[in-house]
């Protein structure tokens, strides 16, 4: 075998090992998600009501806190529970007891983050937490280790294989602590009745904040609108349509019902000789697809890409108030 066939067979070899691994790190991730899931199913569950109870009932925040792996969950918890309506920051735990104590009240209280439940960093925040009677709810897998029998609450965290051959780095371990978090953090919301509206207040930019826009929000209203009265003849609704530059126009009655809509398509199907002298009844595309003033940005941008078109009209008890172009939403950010 020649020394190119050689590197060949070396370079396949190395990766299909280095997807097995992949595959297999996926597997044993999803293995304990499964078994985070069961105990939710079984004795998780009574600790996991008492949590959530508990943190909708606090008139303060949830202080959360841990060290390493836990710690960065952590982080990700407060910044889930901030924006979906549950007041929340992260305290380091080795910063605690240089100062930052001072941030927790008697209001308050604390989730701890600690796989082993043994982390010497976060003694003194449940200190604190047990000399002040502020709650304290521990997310670790043992519930007899020293945080598991200071806590009120325990989620203790099912036993769980690491993705990592040698048991040492923290992976399926911070998934499962971060899917425990995920979970209280919908749960809390549902609880609350948290809409896309409120969540928009805590998201008003980039992206995210452009697709929780409304189409109220958005909809080009008043004199911008393209509409005629029908019984309009094609020579006038033409240039009421080329002025208002949507590309659309809207037919309406005399109480300001829609009837239906002019599209450039329509303009090139029945073109003919005597085609300005029609009304635009004969032109017009009857029953048309609108929107509603609540729908979001996101889902405004869905329907028309599905409906196949670059404007819809805004509707609102059958009566057109705005219109949202295509070039609307990618102004805004959300295409």
């Amino acid at each position: 075998m020649s020394n190119n066939e050689n590197n060949d067979t070396t370079a396949v070899d190395h990766a299909r090992s280095f997807m097995t691994s992949a595959e297999r790190t996926l597997e044993t991730e999803i293995a304990g998600l499964s078994a985070l899931r069961a105990a939710l199913q079984n004795g998780l569950s009574e600790s996991f009501l008492r949590a959530g109870t508990l943190l909708a009932s606090i008139s303060g925040r949830v202080i959360v806190t841990g060290i390493g792996k836990s710690g960065h969950i952590g982080v990700k918890l407060a910044a889930t529970l901030a924006s979906t309506g549950t007041p929340a920051f992260f305290v380091h735990c080795a910063e605690a007891s240089h100062g930052d104590l001072g941030m927790v009240t008697e209001n308050d209280a604390v989730i701890a983050l600690s796989w082993s439940g043994e982390t010497q960093e976060l003694a003194s925040i449940v200190a604190y937490t047990r000399r002040f009677k502020v709650p304290l709810i521990a997310i670790t897998s043992r519930d007899d280790s020293t945080l598991g029998k200071a806590a009120d609450i325990v989620l203790k965290m099912p036993g769980v294989t690491e993705a990592c051959p040698h048991g040492l780095a923290p992976t399926t371990s911070a998934l499962v602590q971060m899917a425990t978090g995920d979970a209280l953090a919908i749960a809390l919301l549902e609880n609350r009745g948290f809409t896309a509206q409120d969540f928009r207040i805590f998201h008003p930019g980039g992206r995210l904040g452009a697709t929780l826009k409304s189409a109220r929000d958005i909809m080009h209203k008043g004199d911008a609108l393209p509409l005629v009265k029908s019984g309009t003849l094609m020579r006038e609704a033409i240039i009421e349509m080329s002025q208002k530059g949507f590309g659309v126009l809207g037919v309406v009655d005399a109480n300001g019902i829609l009837l239906g809509i002019i599209t450039d398509g329509d303009l090139r199907r029945h073109i003919s000789t005597d085609f300005l002298d029609h009304p635009v009844e004969d032109i017009m595309t009857h029953n048309p697809k609108t929107i509603a003033p609540s729908l979001m940005s996101g889902a405004v941008l869905e329907f028309i890409n599905t409906s196949k078109i670059t404007a819809v009209f805004v509707v609102e008890e059958e009566k057109p108030v705005g219109i949202i172009h295509m070039h609307d939403l990618l102004r805004i950010g959300a295409a």
